[in-house]
């Protein structure tokens, strides 16, 4: 294989954005540099998490599995591991004969040499700022090695908290409030400072970018950039919502490859990533990865594309086991504990969106949900009771039941005991991060 055909990989990542970027619509949001990777690359506008807790969500996108297959089912800092024997994408490539480089934010060890990556610059939890994350990235692609690589960049940005010194924030007048949010001047002021962060973080990603291309890689290089999860405010991040499951994902081929700028139909999820990256590096994918390659894509070609992603969630704050199953048209989400409220994160309780939320979110939660996207896309009139609709949530439901049966799903047999379970260091000390987790 030529280097063209086994492309260097840089991926970079932030945290908590979701799809909140100009080039997915926000006009409010500056975004420059990522809404230039978006439109010389391929966006995509389907792309979801495998669930919106930020340990879990990494542990997917590195591993190709769920977070209840693979281990990872709740955060690092509060004792959750892979299980022992658990492969990743930096481990994997390094067989293949790729360098791989970890710089920055990583959120699925307390031991970041453990994750197979040849190189390693990671900061202290929390600390992986976007400014020197960025210029050690920049060193490191202006003195790249000749052999292929795969080089992961992660910035805490922007994650809470969003200090003003930091990242300036905008004016909270010209702040567009989503329509899942109350338009309070509450909400406004945090959004206002949470548009601050995404400027600060994208500069530093136009850094990068301008490394690679300055650097004359851009020909052989495939740029990805993603989040873990939706943003940290409330109805998003720690739900199945898809304010808290989308994500934005956007890939520039090498330009060598010659594929022209789009934005690909169809679903795709984080489990998808490492199978691609596989198969483009040359190399088997092992059977325990559980998601499908869209190498083919990527290549500018032909091919199918899924059709639904599932989602979970497990232990963040507390046990908060949900389900789900997303297709192009419906949303099928599964209380495992009804009866109980939403659980918001410390991040987000905290907040000055939550001070201005109110109690509503504290009724009891259905076993069930349904949401027809198509009339409701920011899922806020629940159908799961319209007899209209019974065919296709049961279809849903059974569909569900089918993925957690084929996966393993210890929430099959009930609550998930933490100690019973082998991704659960439990005598791993908490690690505080700032602004809750």
């Amino acid at each position: 294989m030529t280097a063209t055909e086994r492309p260097n990989v840089v991926l970079i990542h932030w945290h908590d954005v979701g799809t909140h970027l100009g080039t997915y619509g926000h006009r409010d949001v500056t975004s420059p540099a990522l809404d230039r990777l978006a439109a010389e690359g391929l966006r995509f506008d389907q792309a979801f998490c495998t669930t919106p807790l930020c340990s879990p969500a990494r542990g997917s996108l590195f591993t190709g599995r769920y977070p209840h297959t693979n281990g990872l089912m709740g955060l690092v800092n509060r004792g959750w591991g892979y299980r022992p024997g658990e492969r990743t994408a930096p481990s994997l490539l390094s067989e293949l004969g790729y360098r791989t480089a970890l710089i920055g934010q990583q959120h699925e060890s307390h031991d970041p040499f453990r994750l197979g990556f040849d190189e390693v610059h990671a900061w202290p939890p929390g600390r992986a700022r976007c400014g020197p994350v960025s210029a050690t990235s920049v060193e490191w692609l202006d003195a790249a090695p000749a052999e292929p690589f795969f080089l992961t960049v992660g910035f805490f940005e922007t994650h809470r908290p969003y200090p003003a010194e930091e990242y300036p924030p905008v004016d909270p007048a010209t702040v567009e409030v989503p329509p899942f949010l109350p338009d309070n001047h509450h909400t406004r002021e945090d959004l206002a400072a949470f548009l601050g962060s995404i400027r600060v973080a994208d500069a530093a990603t136009g850094r990068i970018l301008d490394a690679i291309d300055r650097s004359g890689l851009a020909d052989s290089t495939l740029v990805l950039f993603t989040t873990d999860h939706g943003i940290a405010y409330p109805r998003a991040k720690g739900t199945l919502y898809d304010p808290g499951i989308r994500v934005a994902f956007l890939a520039r081929p090498p330009r060598s490859w010659n594929v022209a700028p789009a934005a690909p139909d169809g679903l795709l999820s984080h489990v998808d990533v490492l199978p691609t990256l596989l198969e483009l590096a040359g190399g088997e994918v092992p059977p325990f990865v559980q998601g499908q390659s869209f190498a083919g894509v990527l290549r500018g070609e032909p091919g199918p594309r899924r059709t639904e992603i599932f989602a979970e969630k497990n232990f963040h704050d507390e046990y908060d086991p949900i389900r789900g199953i997303r297709t192009d048209r419906y949303a099928y989400i599964r209380n495992l504990e009804p009866g109980t409220p939403l659980r918001l994160s410390g991040d987000i309780e905290g907040s000055r969106s939550r001070a201005g939320l109110g109690d509503d979110h504290l009724r009891p939660r259905p076993a069930e949900e349904l949401y027809d996207l198509d009339d409701d896309p920011w899922q806020l009139r629940d159908l799961a009771d319209d007899a209209s609709r019974a065919q296709v949530k049961a279809a849903l439901a059974a569909r569900l039941d089918a993925w957690m049966i084929e996966t393993s799903d210890p929430a099959l047999a009930g609550p998930i005991d933490t100690m019973d379970h082998a991704g659960f260091a439990g005598t791993t000390p908490p690690i505080p991060e700032p602004g809750g987790r």
